[in-house]
């Protein structure tokens, strides 16, 4: 076949290397080996509080209802969709992430073809191993969230825009408008991205001159995404957080679980909080902080390349030259508008998965300098060892150094084994007539699984409480507002829910904790004489049970 006997676009001023004759068959098993590596991630875990509540939201007797349920949360519906019919077919751990595990091998592949096509097969195959291979973009990629689908999407999109261009293909900038709207279906942050692929996609109409169909079919989809950006405003974003936080977009992220992610005038200087947040980016995807500010640093020489017409090792005409500076433009693009989404007070931007859409011009900016640095001097048969052996030890380092950042679990911790010796521990040594007493994110957990992964109807509650029960148990949660119970504050939750279920003096209560940085039992033991003599039950480090009786000693604390 051609493929093992030539080499293949991008490698031709160095074609005595067996990768350059090879490529096409190696990308496809790294793809598979990067499917392995997410099957294994997310095989013989329990759920996460988060990919509890979007199995809740889905979980629902009609879609009409799974989609009310859906406005309820901070993302578009399309996750929730999926989940719906899926579930018909199981309702395993493992069989609930697959959904999520095909679209971020897809987004491997998709993301390959295009910086192939933009950059050349070495810089492409480079990027490959980064997001098949780096560790927090695998987890990322094997839990029950929109991200794999995003950037699925957005990757075919970017793959199906150049196509379009370099084939003057109506039919692919037809299928690049698609992938586009369900990009933006997906995840928020991807109408960031469609922001600057407009941008770009302007460029290349002014570089390529294509036929008019092409602009008409481009123009058409892009009102259609303008209209589609609307409704969700109109529908969703803009009923997010009212009365509850500064602006309506972003919710409570910016005052409680991402506050340093944006910018805070009073607190930041604008400078310093895009430079030092733009390396965090670079800290987050590839999980150790030494090796993520280098990685931002090369992606800053990169981007540079690009601009300068210099990005690819074989541009050495006018059409390359002018291909670098769009893709330059393009990746610079869309750090700067996460930056000034952040800036504005609307979206996070720093050390958070919420960027995962930055994953794109991230790891192809890397990419990009990775190979242009090693191949800048001589072309030779060893130029890709060179750019692969780098590779491969950035890799390395990243796999066997590397800290994830939090909120986490350790794996061990987060056993399937340890979630069914709680529940079991719950079925034969709860009363029924005894209260549990959990909060927010605990309940999300405890549900899915005391409730055996049946839909969850809540009863009527005090203020500030939900409640629901499973068979003859009935658990009582702290509503979304508060997450987690910290030892501060439980105290002063403790006697709230005391005084809202009227709970005599007798009355036996058990506190279940399921979710992430579970030390509650311990911390009120630390921390309180009332509590010094707890006892708990411990299912790894992310579960914990105790009890307590309405009438026993508490800390004094005021109710605010």
């Amino acid at each position: 076949m051609t493929t093992t006997q030539e080499p293949a676009p991008g490698f031709r001023e160095i074609p005595d290397s067996w990768l350059a004759r090879n490529v096409n068959l190696t990308a496809p098993v790294v793809t598979f080996i990067a499917l392995l590596a997410r099957l294994w991630t997310a095989s013989g875990t329990f759920l996460n509080p988060d990919e509890a509540l979007h199995f809740r939201l889905a979980n629902q007797p009609s879609l009409a209802v799974a989609y009310q349920e859906s406005l309820t949360a901070s993302h578009p519906p399309l996750l929730t969709f999926i989940l719906y019919f899926w579930r018909g077919l199981g309702t395993s751990e493992l069989w609930l992430r697959l959904p999520l595990i095909i679209a971020s091998v897809a987004f491997c592949w998709m993301f390959y073809k295009w910086l192939a096509n933009a950059a050349g097969y070495l810089a492409a195959f480079i990027g490959l191993l980064f997001v098949a291979f780096l560790p927090p973009i695998i987890l990322l990629s094997s839990e029950i969230r929109q991200y794999p689908l995003m950037l699925a999407f957005l990757a075919s999109a970017l793959y199906f825009l150049d196509e379009a261009f370099a084939k003057n293909s109506s039919g692919s900038m037809a299928a690049f408008t698609l992938c586009l709207y369900l990009a933006m279906f997906s995840h928020y942050s991807a109408f960031f991205f469609a922001a600057a692929l407009g941008v770009y996609a302007i460029l290349r109409f002014y570089a390529a001159r294509p036929p008019s169909n092409i602009l008409a079919v481009w123009t058409i989809g892009q009102v259609g995404a303008l209209a589609l950006a609307i409704f969700f405003y109109k529908t969703h974003l803009s009923k997010l957080g009212v009365g509850e936080s500064r602006t309506v977009l972003q919710g409570w992220m910016s005052e409680f679980y991402l506050r340093r992610s944006y910018f805070d005038p009073t607190r930041d200087n604008p400078l310093l909080f895009v430079v030092g947040h733009t390396f965090g980016v670079f800290q987050f995807f590839f999980g150790q902080l030494v090796v993520g500010d280098a990685m931002g640093g090369l992606f800053i020489i990169g981007a540079v390349l690009l601009l300068r017409g210099k990005g690819f090792a074989h541009d050495r005409d006018s059409s390359h030259r002018t291909s670098s500076r769009q893709l330059g433009i393009f990746l610079l693009l869309l750090c700067a508008i996460a930056a000034a989404a952040s800036l504005a007070h609307l979206y996070p931007f720093g050390g958070t998965r919420h960027v995962a859409f930055l994953i794109i011009p991230g790891i192809a900016g890397v990419s990009v300098a990775l190979v242009r640095l090693t191949t800048a001097r001589q072309l030779s048969a060893n130029s890709p060892t060179r750019a692969l052996a780098i590779t491969a030890a950035i890799l390395i380092v990243c796999i066997a150094f590397g800290k994830p950042r939090r909120p986490r679990m350790d794996r061990a911790d987060q056993s399937i084994a340890h979630m069914a010796a709680a529940i079991d521990f719950v079925q034969n040594h709860i009363a029924p007539s005894d209260l549990i007493f959990v909060d927010y994110q605990t309940d999300l957990v405890l549900g899915h699984y005391l409730c055996h992964q049946h839909p969850i109807m809540l009863d009527a509650a005090p203020t500030n409480f939900e409640q629901f029960s499973c068979g003859a148990r009935r658990v009582v949660s702290t509503d979304y507002k508060t997450e987690k119970i910290s030892w501060q504050d439980f105290p002063r939750h403790w006697q709230e829910f005391v005084e809202a279920y009227n709970l005599k003096a007798s009355d036996t209560v058990w506190i279940v904790q399921s979710a992430w940085d579970v030390t509650l039992p311990e911390d009120l033991r630390t921390h309180y004489s009332e509590f010094h003599d707890l006892q708990f039950q411990s299912f790894g480090d992310n579960i914990k049970i105790f009890n307590l009786t309405a009438g026993q000693p508490m800390p004094q604390i005021s109710l605010r």
